[in-house]
């Protein structure tokens, strides 16, 4: 029988079968091996595949339905598998690339009936995963990227997050669909520092461990699997897995993919780069297309393909060859470029971006970054610019002959030339707002929105980011306290030197990592408390992120194997490389600056800030009677200390209202997070379409107040806690009673001998340009620049994969 008769008796069949889950009597008969082994033996084929293709359905619809129950229920016997499921249902199609297209039909099936049904709590973690899918696979079709950029475009009408991360994947979807491929590419690309001109952007994911506060047996666990998944992308793998991925994804099943990997694996460097320049060529070039055109690319790769295998083979493979040879292949997605380092200073993190723009191999960068003031690992004094008193009028004409090349006089250069300034100091035009947060629509910096699926675009004439620095801590909230600083120092380098801004895009993102020993749940709820509220913020951070604490000490636990061939599917890793490349939606806090006062007059008040608490104790000891004003008159000693608290009430009009209050306190702590979901609070940001503001920032304070009581038994105090909420604060001791205060809950950040402290919401750092601006204006305007710029609060973005679900 020949092969278009078995197609017409396959058809035929598929006409007359039942529908999927159908009870008739052929279905019955299909599932009956006594039957099946009296039809034909293309008919047998076929009820055999159409057998397996029912169950690899149910068995991916049951693994969704996990991922969706573990979305929608906290009970506490899916809490140790949380995370899994995601994982799982992903291994499953990257080990069996036929499965995609039956996962992307799930998939959509059930964003579908959670969008008729209003179930919001489940549209973003299922679209992550889908978009995942249809990045690595091959085999989808142009229907399935259809209605999947419809449902996208569906979502636009919902407020943010969804139609922020609708639209980003909308985008993607149109080049995708009609050029398939683009996304997988370009990724790879990135990552893995591959050379091409057409796609010329890096990317890499810095990971900071800070080895005071993460035990070594953990960094060695977390070093080894890294190393262990990276010993094998190298870049001759990496480029047969772009060329593999295009050619299968355009061709479909015309693609003979056992034999192209085997080419491919007998190919010499020079040839593979050949091959590889010619499909990112084609790729690209259709993609940048104004209106892209399937059938066109579809033509491009068909003769890179012949080049490839000869038109023989590529003949056999659009007639149809063995089902079983021409099966796709899994093309896996290696992991990105994982650079691992220890936290040992807050110098450290602008160091290593620095490397990363310009490598240790090369001396200068390009001219246009050297014109930016690239010197950045030079110490400051070496940047100063020396003051000499110049004689030169500025005028051509009056330079001595001989100091440049003589021009014919009266020509028509020597009258121009007589005209102009030569040998001054020319004048570097940047943008109005360079640094402000209006050119970046939202918080300014190097942080951008990456919700915008056009990138950043160009800062400068011919400057664009071309790299992306993803920035990973893994902590508790001491850590994050210790990015802030670091953070916080780098934007004030920033604005002095310029250095990496028209480059860097800089992601921030954080796993809560807390030590065994503070597993119990007062001390782990103490110090992972940011991670907790961005739990409750985002339900798929929750699911993917704040799990894999356990899996991560577990791994520690481990005995250490040098082997690295002989670790496979790294969980952590895998988790690790989704949440990075999925996580595109920041989470905004706000920094607070305290200014703190000591006891000793002779000592400069000291300036720090704190991300997630502020914790005063009082201290046994008492300064000098002659350092401050002496004791008031009337104050009964107790204990605690007699506290000055003044400070801005947070009103919900945002009026400006001064409260002044004497008492007597044991203690107070200054929270930026708030205590609930229901509890409105303002150190937090999320909404892509407009700046933020700082009216609604606040803090939540907490004091443990004394209260005096007199009765018949004589004199008592009891305790009272009392909360209230403030922009800005300022705390003195009134009795000569010490402070200590301790920052982010960090014992290396504590301040003692403290008489006075003031918190403010951070201010975001002014350029040079912004304070030259301030200089040319008028007073009023001067001071009416000055109050736009304290309203600008200083913000750290954490990234999360769907920001803050409201």
């Amino acid at each position: 029988m020949n092969t278009e008769t078995q197609r017409g008796g396959v058809d035929k069949q598929k006409q007359i079968g039942p529908e999927r889950g159908g009870q008739d009597a052929l279905w019955l008969e299909l599932q009956t091996p006594i039957v099946r082994d009296c039809w034909p033996p293309w008919a047998r084929l076929w009820a055999t595949e159409l057998l397996l293709s029912q169950d690899v359905e149910l068995d991916l619809q049951r693994s969704v339905q996990a991922v969706l129950r573990e979305l929608s229920t906290q009970a506490p016997a899916l809490q140790s598998n949380r995370g899994m499921w995601r994982w799982s249902l992903h291994k499953k199609v990257e080990r069996d690339p036929g499965k995609s297209p039956v996962l992307v039909r799930i998939l959509l099936r059930e964003l579908e009936k959670a969008e008729s049904e209003d179930a919001r709590h489940i549209i973003i973690p299922l679209l992550h995963t889908l978009m995942y899918v249809l990045t690595k696979a091959t085999g989808i079709t142009e229907e399935l990227h259809q209605r999947t950029y419809a449902f996208c475009m569906r979502l636009l009408t919902l407020p943010a997050p969804y139609c922020t991360i609708a639209l980003d994947c909308a985008i993607r979807l149109k080049t995708e669909t009609a050029v398939p491929g683009t996304l997988y590419q370009r990724l790879v690309i990135a990552e893995q520092n591959l050379t091409s001109e057409l796609y010329p952007y890096r990317e890499r994911v810095f990971l900071f461990v800070d080895p005071e506060l993460v035990s070594p047996s953990v960094c060695s666990a977390l070093l080894l699997e890294i190393e262990a998944a990276q010993g094998q992308q190298t870049p001759e793998a990496c480029m047969r897995h772009v060329i593999s991925h295009a050619l299968q994804a355009a061709l479909g099943a015309a693609c003979h993919a056992g034999a192209l990997q085997r080419k491919l694996l007998a190919s010499s460097r020079p040839d593979l780069e050949g091959y590889f320049h010619a499909v990112v060529t084609a790729v690209e070039q259709m993609a940048r297309e104004p209106s892209p055109s399937r059938e066109g690319h579809l033509e491009r790769l068909e003769e890179i393909y012949c080049s490839l295998l000869g038109p023989p083979a590529a003949a056999r493979g659009r007639c149809g060859g063995d089902p079983l040879q021409d099966r796709a292949l899994s093309v896996p997605l290696p992991s990105p470029r994982i650079t691992f380092h220890l936290w040992t200073d807050e110098e450290q993190l602008w160091k290593e971006l620095v490397l990363f723009l310009r490598p240790l191999t090369q001396l200068r960068l390009s001219a246009d970054l050297e014109a930016l003031d690239l010197q950045g690992l030079l110490p400051d004094w070496e940047l100063a610019r020396a003051s000499m008193l110049s004689t030169d009028s500025g005028i051509e004409r009056d330079l001595p002959l001989g100091a440049d090349e003589l021009l014919t006089p009266g020509s028509p250069e020597a009258e121009r030339a007589g005209l102009q300034r030569k040998g001054g100091i020319k004048k570097r035009v940047w943008p109005a707002d360079i640094m402000m947060p209006g050119s970046w629509d939202g918080p300014p910096g190097l942080h951008r929105r990456t919700g915008r699926p056009s990138g950043d675009g160009e800062l400068l004439p011919g400057i664009s980011r071309l790299h992306t620095a993803r920035v990973l801590v893994l902590g508790d909230d001491r850590m994050l306290g210790r990015l802030a600083r670091a953070y916080c120092n780098l934007r004030k380098r920033e604005t002095q030197r310029f250095c990496l801004t028209p480059r860097l895009s800089l992601q921030l993102y954080y796993i809560p990592l807390l030590a065994p020993e503070t597993s119990a749940a007062s001390r782990r709820s103490e110090l992972g408390e940011l991670a907790t509220f961005l739990g409750r913020a985002d339900p798929w951070y929750e699911s993917i992120v704040n799990t894999l604490c356990p899996t991560i000490h577990k791994l520690a636990e481990m005995p250490l194997s040098l082997d690295t061939s002989q670790t496979v599917d790294p969980f952590i890793l895998d988790a690790i490389t989704y949440y990075v490349r999925m996580g595109t939606q920041p989470v905004y806090f706000q920094i607070y600056t305290v200014k703190i006062f000591s006891g000793d007059l002779s000592q400069d008040p000291a300036e720090d800030i704190f991300l997630t608490e502020l914790k005063v104790k009082i201290q046994d000891s008492k300064f000098p009677k002659d350092s401050f004003s002496p004791r008031r008159r009337g104050v009964a000693e107790g204990p605690g200390a007699e506290l000055s608290i003044c400070y801005q009430k947070a009103l919900l009009s945002h009026r400006n209202q001064e409260v002044t209050v004497s008492l007597r306190a044991t203690g107070l702590v200054l929270k930026t997070l708030p205590a609930s979901d229901t509890e409105v609070s303002g150190p937090i940001y999320c909404t892509p379409t407009a700046a933020p503001d700082t009216d609604h920032t606040c803090l939540r304070v907490s004091v443990t107040e004394i209260v005096k009581t007199s009765n018949l038994a004589g004199r008592s105090f009891s305790v009272v806690t009392n909360t209230f909420r403030t922009t800005n604060i300022q705390i003195q001791s009134q009795d000569r009673r010490l402070l200590t205060l301790s920052l982010d809950k960090d014992s290396c950040r504590t301040y003692k001998d403290v008489v006075r402290f003031e918190v403010a919401p951070c201010p975001e750092p002014c350029s040079r340009t912004q304070q030259s601006k301030v200089l040319g204006l008028s007073s009023h305007q001067q001071e009416m620049e000055r109050n736009k710029a304290k309203a600008k609060p200083l913000l750290i973005p954490i990234n999360t994969f769907s920001g803050i679900v409201q």
